[in-house]
């Protein structure tokens, strides 16, 4: 079970630190965002901004909001091609600085995410999780989290959602201050981006330890 709801005071801080720091992040970062959405809409076209639902606290869907980094690109039966293939070269900047991320902050603004937290994933992982897995959606998802600090796409499935289980039952507002800083030491240092030999982070189709 999480330990949010058993600390309401906390919970009213990290939200408005929530909506404080998502208001200056948006504000402090145009310089980056405008010439970035401009990148992309010269590079690749419309739209700038990737949608997609993913399930967020106790798995209720929202629509994340990133900027675009692939192509549409599709092969001869109509199947999207691998990330490899169908990430660009303007896209592979913006990751590679995070900054496909800066969107997000819209989310925290309208409550669907927090600045730290668990990453928002696909929905159709929900049914592949194990019980500790699933406590990951105790919480709000994140922009950024202890699994993103401790290896972020460089590590397995089951370490990164050890991770996150971790998080949840051991949260404090001094934990996200940890890995807030950590993560600013992460985006300027340009590590863990993806796993060896891999565009992005492999799908997930389950994991190798049993349910707890």
């Amino acid at each position: 079970m999480s330990s949010l709801p058993r600390k309401p005071i906390q919970r009213f801080i990290k939200r408005c630190a929530d909506v404080i720091a998502a208001a200056c992040a948006l504000i402090l970062s145009s310089v980056f965002i405008l010439p970035t959405a401009l990148w992309i809409r010269l590079s690749m076209g419309s739209p700038v901004l990737f949608r997609q639902t993913r399930p967020g606290r106790h798995g209720k869907p929202f629509s994340i909001c990133k900027f675009r980094t692939m192509r549409d690109a599709v092969d001869a039966d109509g199947n999207p091609l691998p990330d490899e293939d169908r990430l660009t070269t303007v896209g592979s900047f913006v990751r590679k600085y995070s900054l496909d991320e800066f969107p997000q902050f819209l989310n925290v603004l309208a409550g669907t995410m927090s600045i730290v937290g668990p990453r928002p994933l696909l929905t159709q992982y929900l049914p592949l999780y194990n019980e500790r897995q699933a406590t990951r959606h105790n919480v709000t998802p994140g922009i950024t989290g202890w699994a993103q600090v401790n290896g972020r796409n460089a590590i397995s499935w089951d370490q990164k959602f050890e991770y996150d289980a971790w998080y949840v039952e051991n949260w404090s507002l001094w934990l996200d201050a940890k890995i807030f800083l950590l993560t600013v030491l992460k985006v300027v240092r340009r590590s863990d981006i993806s796993q060896e030999g891999a565009a992005t982070m492999p799908e997930f189709t389950g994991s190798d330890n049993p349910p707890a």
